[in-house]
This record gives structure tokens, C-alpha cells and sequence, in this order.
């Protein structure tokens, strides 16, 4: 989306609630499918907003990647293996998550869990 729209959209959409990424909902998904790779992005705007998130079985570290991951107009997404799923809740169900969330504590411990780890991601004997 070139940067004319993107004002555009912003402007038409300003006073909306803000959608963020649902890291919840992206860990469990993961933790499931087992994809290869996992990205986020938002919705028609990957190519300024998207970025790896897991790959090689674990979760990108945020400074290996980038994303943005809140929007007032465009959903954000979860991509695994090429399958695109919406992925995400209002700022008002979790207000403390925003653009700059990464990973948060109980996200990474949903893919430790479902990977036998404990919290440390240490593996459970």
C-alpha cells in the first residue's frame, strides 16, 4: 500500500478502537499446527508491517525481525506456511499489548507448554 492510501485510510479511521496482534491465540495456533515458519503482518500492508515471528522451531527474536502489529482499518494476521488466518482482539481486551508487543511471557509459555518445556523453556522430564 503506497503511502497516499495509507494516510487516507488512517485519517478515515481515526477515533476507532485499535485492533492488535492476539499473541494468545497465535502461540496456541502454532503450538497445534506445528508450522515451519509463522509471520504477522496487517492485512493488504504485509511489505511495510510483516515479518517472521517463529521459524526453526522457535520464536524469532525481535530484534531478527520486524513488525507492526496494531491497526485502527487493517486486521492483523498470522501467517503459517503460507496459510493467512485473522489474528488478533480489540486494544480493550488487552489493553497493555500495542504495536511494540513481542512475544509476551504468556504467549512464549503457550509454545513451552505445548513443546513439553517448562517456563524457562527448559525441557520437562
Amino acid at each position: 500500500m503506497d503511502t497516499e492510501k495509507a494516510f487516507a485510510m488512517g485519517k478515515a479511521n481515526k477515533g476507532k478502537e485499535l485492533m492488535v496482534f492476539d499473541w494468545s491465540k497465535a502461540a496456541k495456533l502454532i503450538a497445534e499446527q506445528k508450522p515451519n515458519t509463522a509471520s504477522a503482518g496487517l492485512h493488504d500492508d504485509w511489505e511495510y508491517t510483516g515479518g517472521k515471528i517463529y521459524k526453526n522451531g522457535k520464536p524469532v527474536k525481535k530484534e531478527d525481525t520486524y513488525t507492526y502489529l496494531s491497526s485502527t482499518w487493517a486486521e492483523p494476521e498470522l501467517d503459517m506456511d503460507g496459510v493467512i488466518f485473522p489474528c488478533f482482539i480489540m486494544k480493550s481486551e488487552k489493553p497493555e499489548w500495542d504495536s511494540d508487543s513481542y512475544w509476551p511471557k504468556e504467549a512464549l509459555e503457550t509454545i513451552n507448554k505445548k513443546k513439553g518445556r517448562n517456563k524457562n523453556g527448559h525441557k520437562e522430564i
